[in-house]
C-alpha cells in the first residue's frame, strides 16, 4: 500500500509539474508578445541630437528604439563608417527619425561618439499619419484655405480641428460605402434587368421608357450625392498643418492625412495612459486606409471572426453526423475501421494540401460551375469562381472536420450503454433515444471538438493564401447592401497579416512591434472564442452530470 501511495504521489507531482510548465510557457508567451507589442502604443520621448558631421553640426530628431554596446571590430566588419579614434567599445543607438516621405529611411544608426549634445524639446510633436509613417518636428501653425489660423492655444485648436476633420471623413466614408454603393448597385440591377429582357425578347417600348426613366432618376441621385461627397472631401483637405523638421524644412500636411498628434515630452503620466488607451482603440477599431502596417486591424479581426463562425456552422453538423453514423449505426466492421483510419490520417495532412484542394475543387470546379449556371451574364468576370470568404470557410471546415469527428465519437463512447437500453426499454425509438439522451450527453464532447477546431482554424495561414485572404480589402464582406453577407468577397485575416508584416513589409523595422501586437491580438481572440465554448461546455456538463452517475 505504501509503495502504491508513493507511486500515486509521484505521478500526481509529475502531472502537476507538466501542467505548471505548460501554463508558465503560455504566460511567458503572452508576456513576451505584450512587452514587445504594447510598448509601440506608449508615447516615447523625442530626443534632439546635435551631431558632429564632416559638413559641420547637424541635428536629428527622433525616438530611441534600441541601444547596444558594440566593439570597434564589429563596426569594421559591418562596413559602417566610423572615426579613426573610436574607442574599443561604443554605444550604438537606433533612432526612428520618421518623415519617410522626405527621407527614404526612417531608421538611422547613431554612434555615441558622434553626439555632441542631446535634449528633449518640450514643443516637439509627433504626427501619426494615415500613410507615410510618423512625422516628427515642431508645430508651426495651421492654414485654412491658405490663410493662417490664430488662437491663444494653437495646439488645442489643432486637436479640435482633427476631431472635426475625422467626423467629416467618417461622413464621407459612410456616403461612399452606403449611399453611393447602393445607388451603384441599383443601376447595375437595372442594367441586368434590361439585358435579361433583351435575351428573352421582352424589351418592349414600354420597358425601354421605364428603363430610361428609372436610370435617369438614379443617375440624378448619384450625381447629387457625388457632389456632396466632393464637397466633404474638399472640406476635409481645407485645413493644413505646417511642420518644421529638424533640418528646418517646412512641410504642409493636410489634417485629413493625420490620425493623431501629440507632444510626448510635455505629457504627464495620466495623459500618457489616456494616449495609450486611445492608440490601442485606434489599433483595433480603425480600418487602416494607408499602406501595410499603417492604421488599424479591424478588417482583419472582422474577417477572422466571420471566417471562424462560418467554418463552425459548416463543420459542426458534418462532424457530428459523421460521428453519429460511425458510432451508432455503422457498427464495428471492416468498413468503419477503414473510415476511422482515414479520418485520423486526414488530421495529419499538411494544411497547404487542403489549400490546394480548396483552390482546385471549391474555387475552380464548384465556383466555376455556379458562375456558368447562375452568373453567365457577368462572365468572363467571375463571381464565385474566384477565391473568397465562402471557399476559405469550407476549406478550413474540411481541414478541421477530423478533429470534430474524433472528439464527438469519443464523447459518444463514454455514454453508459445502460442509458440507451433504458430508453429503448421504455418504448423510445432509436432516433428518439439519440435525440433526447445520447446527443445532450455528448454535447460537451462536441464542444471540445469545436474548441480544437476553432483553435486550429483561427491560426491557419497557408491554405488561406490560396482560397481568399488578401492583405487589403476595399470593403468588408458584410455591408448595408442586399444580401448584406457577401460570401464571394475576399477578406483579411490576422494570421496572414502577421506573415505579411513580418516578411513582406517594405519597412520591417517600423512594423516589427505591430507583428507582436497583432500576434497578441490573435492569441487573445482565440482564447476568448475558446473560453466561450468552454463555459458553454461546463454548463452542459453540469446539467447532465446526474444522468451519467
Amino acid at each position: 500500500m505504501n509503495d502504491a501511495a508513493a507511486g500515486n504521489n509521484r505521478w500526481r507531482w509529475l502531472t502537476a509539474g507538466a501542467v505548471s510548465v505548460s501554463l508558465l510557457a503560455f504566460l511567458l508567451l503572452i508576456a513576451l508578445l505584450a512587452w514587445q507589442g504594447l510598448r509601440y502604443f506608449w508615447p516615447q520621448p523625442l530626443v534632439l541630437f546635435t551631431l558632429n558631421a564632416p559638413a559641420g553640426q547637424v541635428q536629428m530628431l527622433g525616438e530611441v528604439t534600441s541601444m547596444q554596446q558594440v566593439s570597434r571590430q564589429q563596426l569594421q566588419d559591418s562596413g559602417q563608417p566610423h572615426p579613426e579614434n573610436l574607442p574599443e567599445s561604443v554605444t550604438r543607438y537606433l533612432i526612428k527619425t520618421g518623415n519617410r516621405d522626405a527621407d527614404s529611411a526612417d531608421f538611422r544608426p547613431l554612434l555615441a561618439s558622434d553626439i555632441l549634445r542631446q535634449e528633449t524639446p518640450v514643443q516637439a510633436i509627433v504626427l501619426q499619419r494615415r500613410s507615410g509613417g510618423n512625422a516628427y518636428g515642431w508645430f508651426e501653425g495651421l492654414l485654412e484655405d491658405q490663410h493662417p489660423l490664430t488662437a491663444q492655444n494653437l495646439f488645442q485648436t489643432l486637436q479640435q480641428r482633427l476631431i472635426q476633420t475625422h467626423e467629416i471623413l467618417d461622413e464621407a466614408e459612410t456616403l461612399r460605402r452606403v449611399t453611393l454603393a447602393r445607388l451603384n448597385a441599383q443601376i447595375g440591377e437595372l442594367e441586368q434587368t434590361r439585358r435579361q429582357q433583351r435575351i428573352h425578347q421582352r424589351y418592349t417600348p414600354e420597358s425601354q421608357s421605364a428603363y430610361e426613366s428609372d436610370r435617369a432618376e438614379l443617375l440624378r441621385q448619384f450625381t447629387n450625392q457625388s457632389s456632396v461627397l466632393a464637397t466633404l472631401d474638399q472640406e476635409s483637405r481645407s485645413t493644413v498643418l505646417i511642420l518644421r523638421d529638424a533640418g528646418g524644412v517646412r512641410h504642409e500636411i493636410p489634417l485629413a492625412q493625420i490620425a493623431a498628434a501629440w507632444q510626448p515630452n510635455a505629457m504627464t503620466t495620466g495623459m500618457k495612459w489616456r494616449h495609450f488607451g486611445h492608440q490601442l482603440w485606434l489599433f483595433v477599431s480603425d480600418s487602416g486606409d494607408g499602406n501595410l502596417g499603417e492604421g488599424g486591424v479591424f478588417p482583419a479581426i472582422f474577417g477572422t471572426i466571420l471566417m471562424v463562425l462560418l467554418m463552425s456552422v459548416v463543420v459542426m453538423p458534418l462532424g457530428v453526423v459523421a460521428a453519429i453514423w460511425l458510432h451508432e449505426y455503422a457498427g464495428n466492421n471492416g468498413l468503419t475501421r477503414l473510415v476511422r483510419i482515414a479520418v485520423v490520417n486526414l488530421a495529419g495532412v499538411p494544411s497547404i494540401v487542403y489549400g490546394v484542394f480548396g483552390l482546385g475543387f471549391f474555387v475552380w470546379l464548384v465556383g466555376g460551375s455556379i458562375d456558368r449556371l447562375f452568373f453567365s451574364a457577368t462572365l468572363p468576370n467571375p463571381t464565385f469562381g474566384t477565391p473568397g470568404l465562402l471557399w476559405a470557410s469550407l476549406t478550413l471546415a474540411l481541414l478541421t472536420l477530423p478533429v470534430v469527428i474524433v472528439a464527438t465519437e469519443e464523447g459518444l463512447s463514454r455514454i453508459p450503454p445502460s442509458l440507451r437500453q433504458g430508453s429503448l426499454a421504455l418504448g423510445a425509438t432509436q432516433a428518439e433515444t439519440l435525440w433526447h439522451i445520447t446527443l445532450p450527453l455528448a454535447a460537451p464532447a462536441m464542444l471540445t471538438g469545436l474548441i480544437l477546431a476553432v483553435a486550429r482554424a483561427a491560426g491557419e495561414t497557408a491554405p488561406l493564401m490560396l482560397v481568399g485572404v488578401v492583405k487589403k480589402v476595399p470593403e468588408l464582406p458584410v455591408d448595408a447592401l442586399f444580401p448584406y453577407l457577401h460570401l464571394d468577397r475576399k477578406f483579411m485575416h490576422l494570421g496572414f497579416q502577421i506573415y505579411d508584416l513580418a516578411f513582406q513589409s517594405p519597412n520591417a523595422e517600423a512594423d516589427r512591434p505591430l507583428v507582436f501586437a497583432t500576434a497578441l491580438l490573435l492569441v487573445l481572440l482565440i482564447l476568448a472564442l475558446n473560453l466561450m465554448a468552454m463555459i458553454l461546455r461546463h454548463r452542459l456538463r453540469e446539467r447532465y452530470r446526474a444522468l451519467m452517475h
